[in-house]
């Protein structure tokens, strides 16, 4: 059988303050009136039924997200104690799939993705199935031809279509975030995809993958899935580390018996990990992007966003290329070409005020 496994983690940090502690990006309702979850549940229903869909999020948010997605069953909501980066996610999830299903097939999606068309996401993932059920040594990948060097996502370099699942290619490597140069490099060599961060494979291929290159996290997960009631105290102890530096770069070199492959994915795709890559999704006014009530005067290339609910106004005058926020207590400004760091003017935030402001 074919499972989804949406990925709900993660806080955010880079799109403070609209994203805080008690409502990070991917539940807050910025597109069309739904949030980036909602959004990633929708497309997932098209692959498989409600019981066959596992979300994996905090478990601080799981009253708001029983809320968003109420035909998602209980027992498919899986609430992390706290945040051990993806590869334990991931891990957990795969656990709880085989012990229900283990000769099933599983999407990786995440939930701070806009996909457009919906349609292409589909298609793609139709590929990705049919390819991990063809090949069983096979973690497939979902790559995005890129239309210009991003410098904030990273890449896969992909080779000749597999011999086993034709609608797939090899993966020769991955590769960090890039500088400019080397984005431009990327996309002028034509062999680069970026990674879009979903993935699919059979639940024993992942399984041998992860006894062999993280044994103790594998044991882990197999614990908790035996005995639930020990998840507080088994899952802190996790290794945090990211899926991609733990199973998808070492399987790619060649460190296991298994192989990476990549289809790709020829949609309109946007990470939000951002405020620029937000903008696009957001009303247009006179040049700017905007949210709430918002009046601009002799001011372009703006993303200002009005989260009161107090009727208030946000207006500018002679303003270009920056970024202001209103949220409850907080504003921020800064220049868009900066937003990049606003995850680190979080941290001191946190270090100067605690979490009040966080």
């Amino acid at each position: 059988m074919r499972y989804v496994v949406i990925m709900a983690g993660g806080s955010g940090t880079r799109l403070w303050p609209l994203s805080r502690q008690g409502m990070p990006k991917q539940l807050l309702r910025l597109i069309g009136g739904r949030s980036l979850l909602r959004l990633a549940y929708d497309r997932a229903l098209s692959l498989a039924p409600p019981e066959r869909i596992l979300v994996c999020a905090s478990d601080s948010y799981t009253d708001i997200i029983e809320g968003q997605l109420p035909g998602l069953p209980a027992a498919n909501l899986l609430g992390e104690p706290v945040g051990r980066d993806s590869l334990s996610a991931v891990a957990w999830s795969m656990a709880t799939v085989a012990l229900r299903d283990p000769s099933a097939t599983v999407a990786v999606l995440s939930a701070d993705h806009v996909i457009t068309p919906a349609e292409s996401l589909r298609d793609s993932l139709e590929a990705a199935f049919e390819s991990a059920e063809a090949d069983p040594d096979a973690l497939i990948a979902l790559g995005v031809p890129p239309i210009r060097p991003h410098t904030g996502y990273g890449y896969l370099r992909f080779g000749q279509p597999s011999a086993v699942a034709p609608r797939a290619r090899q993966v020769l490597e991955f590769a960090e975030k890039p500088n400019q140069a080397t984005a431009e490099a990327y996309l002028a060599a034509g062999d680069w995809w970026w990674n879009s961060g979903m993935f699919c494979w059979r639940v024993e291929t992942w399984t041998r993958q992860l006894e062999r290159l993280k044994p103790a996290t594998a044991q882990a997960v197999a614990a908790i899935v035996a005995e639930p009631e020990r998840l507080g105290q088994i899952y802190p102890e996790l290794e945090r580390i990211s899926l991609d530096y733990a199973i998808m770069e070492p399987v790619s070199r060649g460190a296991t018996d298994a192989h990476v492959l990549a289809v790709p994915l020829t949609a309109q795709w946007g990470d939000i990990g951002g405020f620029p890559a937000l903008a696009p999704y957001l009303d247009q006014l006179d040049g700017n992007a905007v949210m709430g009530r918002v009046v601009c005067s002799d001011s372009q290339g703006n993303l200002i966003v009005n989260s009161g609910s107090d009727g208030s106004l946000v207006a500018v005058v002679g303003l270009k290329d920056t970024v202001v926020v209103i949220r409850d207590n907080i504003t921020l400004v800064c220049p868009l070409d900066r937003a990049e760091d606003i995850k680190g003017l979080v941290e001191t935030v946190r270090a100067e005020l605690g979490d009040d402001f966080a």
